[in-house]
């Protein structure tokens, strides 16, 4: 017998839609426990991050600072003489360019450049050959007309000449020694002196030069005593006398200064500037202080005042006010308070205070740019630098 042929492909397609069906079920409930999945993932995630923000929350509304290391200072009370600081430059008492006036050759030189020279001693010999030989001349001349005039004078006496003769002879002689002196001067023009004492400066000129009226041949300067001048402003001529004490200080030589007083007040005001020229004296015997030098002075006045000192680090400058953090014991510690100051005068490490702290207080000295109104301090004074008012730095 044969056997029926089965059509498998018929069967296959017979069961096909329930297959598809089941397979179409299994994905979609994969699909929904994968959601399900992260979302409970995402939950934990949520709680255990918010229970971290929590406890970070509660630990920093109970946390407490530590408290700052700082040195402090106690706010001192004394008297300053009150004083005015400027700017000025060192000017000669007598200071001028030596210069040829008449024309010549240079025959002898009597100085060295840098030296200093006494008033009336020779610095520059022109030639003046022409006009001694001149003078001698005019010296015979003169003296030949003299002798004219006495035998005039004589004569007249006994009326052996005329008054015209007399006049004559006297004219005579009076153009002749005229004559002499106006050689003379000359030859005083060609030897040049030093009109002052005083340092000279570089010589301009050598032996053999051949110069012209006006020629500079060098400078000499008067620096013993020595002027300072320098301006103030307007206002300070309320307090200005002459005598004042003044004070000099000059980079040029560290740690030395000197004392002078104020010996001119300019009569007028600079209407560009609104500040008034003073001039200083000071003595210079060593001669170290020189003209045109730049130099710093202090004007004191003769009243004193009170002040309360504090380290100048202790101020925090700031465009809304200045301020001072003071040392305070609260609750069994020591917490620094923030108090608002204006300050004044400032002198070497310390600084005047006109308001803002009490005498004797104790500020920080040293650290207050790290602390807070209220923050809990640790005063290690071992630290502390030493303030001055006139500190004294050293090359070390």
């Amino acid at each position: 017998m044969e056997r029926p042929e089965v059509n498998v492909n018929a069967i296959l397609d017979s069961t096909s839609p329930m297959v598809q069906v089941g397979s179409k079920r299994s994905r979609r409930g994969l699909r929904i426990s994968v959601i399900a999945g992260l979302v409970a993932v995402i939950a934990v995630l949520v709680g255990v991050k918010a229970n971290q923000i929590s406890a970070m929350v509660r630990a920093g509304k109970s946390f407490v600072p530590p408290p700052e290391s700082v040195t402090t200072a106690k706010v001192e009370s004394t008297q300053w003489q009150a004083s005015r600081a400027a700017v000025g430059s060192l000017v000669a008492i007598h200071g001028v360019t030596l210069g040829a006036e008449l024309p010549g050759i240079i025959r002898k030189i009597g100085f060295e450049s840098g030296t200093s020279v006494q008033r009336g001693a020779l610095l520059v010999q022109l030639d003046t050959s022409t006009e001694e030989a001149q003078l001698a001349a005019a010296v015979a001349d003169a003296e030949l007309a003299r002798v004219s005039l006495v035998r005039a004078q004589q004569l007249r006496k006994t009326g052996s000449n005329t008054e015209a003769d007399l006049d004559a002879a006297d004219a005579r002689a009076k153009q002749t020694e005229a004559t002499v002196e106006g050689l003379r001067a000359t030859i005083a023009k060609k030897t040049i002196r030093a009109p002052f004492d005083g340092r000279i400066a570089i010589r301009q000129v050598e032996l053999g030069q051949s110069v012209s009226p006006g020629t500079a041949l060098a400078s000499l300067q008067s620096v013993s005593p020595i002027y300072a001048e320098f301006s103030l402003p307007q206002q300070a001529l309320s307090d200005l006398k002459l005598g004042q004490e003044v004070h000099l200080q000059t980079d040029t030589f560290p740690g030395a200064s000197w004392d002078g007083s104020i010996s001119t007040i300019n009569s007028e005001i600079d209407v560009a500037t609104r500040n008034v020229r003073v001039r200083a004296t000071f003595p210079n015997q060593n001669g170290r202080l020189r003209p045109g030098m730049f130099v710093k002075v202090d004007v004191v006045s003769a009243e004193r005042r009170p002040v309360l000192l504090i380290p100048a680090t202790s101020v925090i400058y700031a465009p809304y006010g200045d301020s001072v953090f003071v040392v305070e014991q609260k609750d069994g510690s020591p917490r620094a308070r923030q108090k608002f100051v204006r300050v004044g005068e400032r002198r070497g490490d310390l600084v005047a205070v006109e308001t803002g702290v009490e005498p004797s207080a104790t500020v920080v000295s040293s650290g207050a740019f790290k602390l807070r109104n209220g923050m809990a301090v640790v005063v290690k004074n071992e630290l502390a630098p030493n303030v001055q008012i006139a500190p004294q730095p050293s090359d070390r």
